[in-house]
């Protein structure tokens, strides 16, 4: 059943992709397979966080616990996302050795979570707060392509992922890093899995931080040459109302 889980979140993936191409026949491979990622996004977020909050067991306390039914087919539907991702960017070259690296640690993570029946309960929460800042991700993405991302509403974006990347993924995810380290009952390469992943996740922690410092500094310099012009017409203003 489980295998069968996999393979059918597999198809629906890749059937939805099909549907997105046809759909947007106008539009590229890539913005179709976002549309996907953009999709899997939402609905991960909301299946984990039922799986956290509503369903239990709390992962900060049941770390390394058996897998329930929901867990598993939350991790199901997430893995044959991952095979689906995974083998488009593989095929198409789209992303480079961190992204790839972060998809391969994801499936490895995940598969040993179905295979031994234990801790998926702190594989749901890895993976909600690591899908939580993708819908923001993808939307940046898609703003860019129709032109609107220089604009409030893309800062808006970039702002709100910033702020969730820090609180949630790097935040939270140090609180439950140190839980999965210190419970008796998550074995060993768990334990090694929650490291590669944090690990990761301080990697793409230090990229954003780059990206904030270069963003906020072109923002400065425009709004400093924009405040000289202002500057610059008000005196040619005023000069022009004295010769009058």
């Amino acid at each position: 059943m489980l295998v069968l889980e996999v393979i059918g979140s597999l198809i629906g993936w890749f059937c939805l992709y099909l549907l997105f191409c046809c759909t947007f026949a106008h539009r590229g491979p890539e913005w179709n397979c976002r549309l996907v990622t953009l999709s899997h996004g939402v609905i991960i977020v909301l299946l984990t966080a039922y799986v956290i909050f509503i369903d239990g067991p709390w992962p900060l306390t049941h770390a390394g616990t058996e897998n329930t039914e929901l867990q598993t087919f939350s991790l199901a539907v997430c893995l044959g996302y991952f095979f689906f991702d995974m083998g488009w960017c593989i095929c198409n070259r789209t992303e480079g050795p961190l992204m790839m690296a972060h998809h391969a640690a994801s499936i490895v993570g995940i598969l040993l979570a179905l295979f031994m029946g234990v801790s998926a309960c702190e594989t749901c929460a890895v993976i909600f707060g690591s899908e939580i800042t993708n819908p923001l991700l993808q939307t940046r993405w898609f703003l860019r392509q129709v032109g609107l991302y220089d604009s409030l509403l893309g800062d808006a974006v970039d702002l709100l992922f910033i702020f969730l990347f820090a609180t949630v993924r790097v935040g939270v995810g140090t609180a439950m890093f140190y839980c999965e380290l210190t419970s008796p009952r998550t074995t060993l390469i768990m334990k090694l899995g929650g490291v590669a992943m944090y690990g990761l996740a301080w990697v793409f922690m230090v990229d954003i931080s780059k990206f904030c410092y270069k963003k906020s500094r072109a923002k400065y310099k425009k709004w400093l040459e924009n405040h000289k012009l202002k500057e610059i017409n008000t005196q040619k203003l005023d000069g022009l109302s004295d010769k009058e």
